[in-house]
């Protein structure tokens, strides 16, 4: 009976123009202590015990399965507003676009909510596949940051995935913006619980782009003057890197 009461006024509400939401306690979601918490629900990195893995800008959020970690900055900056957090694993602070490792060193390079800062993917993206084997890719997508609207002053691009290619999009000024508005976000982050928080949080695979790779993929690269840039990545069968 209380149920139904509740949903004949949420209807009369509704058609007055109002939206009923119940107040209840907010959920702490594990992925807001964690990404690995929902990455390991969508995506199975299949790490055998003893591998060599890469963290590529391990920042505030190092992957739990990672041996080696890097970043290049020990202080916070536009980029990254959250402490660097170092355990006992090997650290180093380094230059992603010159990684200081021998090529194919790693079993597994993991790089996670980077690529969307940095100045050029390609070069990036060429050292990924000469350091590692294979490796995991993570960026936000444009929904997400028009969403947050909090792409400006911190990305570059917006990227999108279709099969073995990753496809990175110049911002414009205007999408930079956003939706203009700090609601989704209130609501996301609210103290309470709101319904749009089970929308973000149940669909990492949504707001995320996950982009896993083996032995090479291709890169590409549209920027707003026009240009466009295209390489595809792989190991030659002497163990060097080469354009293919």
């Amino acid at each position: 009976m209380r149920s139904l009461l509740t949903n004949q006024l949420k209807r009369l509400l509704h058609r007055l123009g109002y939206d009923l939401v119940r107040w209840q306690p907010r959920r702490q979601w594990p992925e807001e202590l964690s990404r690995f918490a929902y990455q390991r629900l969508i995506h199975d990195f299949d790490i055998e015990p003893g591998a060599r893995v890469l963290d590529i800008g391990s920042g505030a959020y190092p992957f739990p399965l990672a041996t080696i970690l890097t970043d290049r900055y020990f202080e916070t900056t536009e980029h990254r507003s959250e402490k660097l957090i170092i355990d006992q694993r090997p650290f180093l602070i380094s230059n992603c676009s010159q990684l200081p490792f021998a090529t194919q060193s790693f079993d597994f390079v993991y790089c996670s909510h980077l690529l969307e800062h940095v100045e050029n993917p390609i070069e990036i993206c060429a050292e990924l596949v000469r350091v590692g084997r294979r490796g995991y890719i993570e960026t936000p997508t444009l929904a997400k940051d028009m969403l947050f609207s909090w792409a400006k002053g911190m990305h570059r691009w917006h990227v999108m995935a279709i099969g073995q290619r990753l496809i990175f999009f110049e911002y414009s000024p205007r999408q930079l913006e956003g939706v203009r508005s700090e609601e989704w976000t209130r609501a996301i982050f609210a103290s309470y619980h709101h319904p749009m928080q089970d929308v973000y949080y149940n669909n990492p695979d949504i707001f995320n782009i996950i982009f896993p790779w083996s032995d090479s993929f291709i890169c590409e690269c549209f920027y707003l003057d026009g240009r466009s840039e295209q390489r595809k990545f792989g190991i030659s069968e002497e163990g060097s890197q080469e354009d293919v």
